[in-house]
């Protein structure tokens, strides 16, 4: 405990706004026995802006959010190390991403073992504080960490909005189980195709950038109305 805790101040303190640690013993593709999900939520005003359509200033805190992030995991990995365990930050630097827009090891599967929330309908990480309105990174170890309960199941209901609000229609309004293959919630090709297309008439920017389906969910919706976060 005294470690998990350490650990979790450590990152808590580099700026995570979630930390969670999950069991990765069973995973596929994943040598280490333990992952470490950390999520930075988005400012309020930046998801109200993406209701509408991308903006510019989405475009640089994603990037500055992603740098946040691997500062905050590589920070983790050195304490880590310095301790005598092996640890593997997934920076932006080190994810290999093939063809099929696909990683080795998702952040999203560390971040639903370490139970920090769900696949949505939306094919993003939905958490109950603050929606799909993060950035999230991970980091693997050995170390002996106490684990959090994983997230099995979908908790979007009968909740449609992003499927709805899709300016793609990408969405194919599935409830995520674990091991549910990607293609039975997106479209993945239309999805890229059209965040291009209005991320460049929005923005000027040719880039993959839409934000539209985290916008509108529900739970990020309530994450807007909470005057404590």
């Amino acid at each position: 405990m005294e470690l998990t805790d350490e650990i979790k101040k450590l990152l808590y303190y580099c700026g995570a706004d979630l930390i969670g640690i999950g069991d990765m013993s069973e995973v596929e593709n994943c040598n280490f026995k333990t992952g470490i999900s950390i999520a930075v939520a988005l400012p309020k005003d930046i998801i109200i802006d993406l209701q509408e359509a991308p903006t510019k200033e989405y475009y640089d805190l994603y990037y500055s959010l992603n740098k946040k992030l691997n500062e905050i995991v590589m920070a983790g990995e050195d304490f880590l190390k310095k301790r005598g365990f092996e640890a593997y930050a997934q920076t932006t630097g080190r994810v290999e991403v093939n063809q099929n827009k696909r990683s080795k090891l998702p952040h999203k599967t560390v971040a639903t073992r370490s139970g920090l929330g769900w696949i949505g309908k939306n094919c993003l990480l939905v958490t109950s504080q603050y929606g799909s309105a993060i950035r999230i990174s991970s980091l693997l170890t050995n170390a002996p960490l106490k684990c959090d309960e994983p997230v099995n199941q979908s908790y979007c209901g009968m909740c449609s909005q992003c499927v709805k609000n899709c300016p793609a229609q990408a969405l194919k309004n599935s409830l995520w189980t674990v091991g549910m293959p990607r293609e039975r919630i997106v479209d993945i090709e239309k999805c890229y195709k059209k965040q291009v297309e209005i991320m460049s008439k929005s923005t000027g920017i040719e880039t993959d950038l839409c934000g539209k389906c985290f916008a509108v969910c529900s739970y990020t919706k309530r994450y807007l109305q909470d005057r404590t976060l």
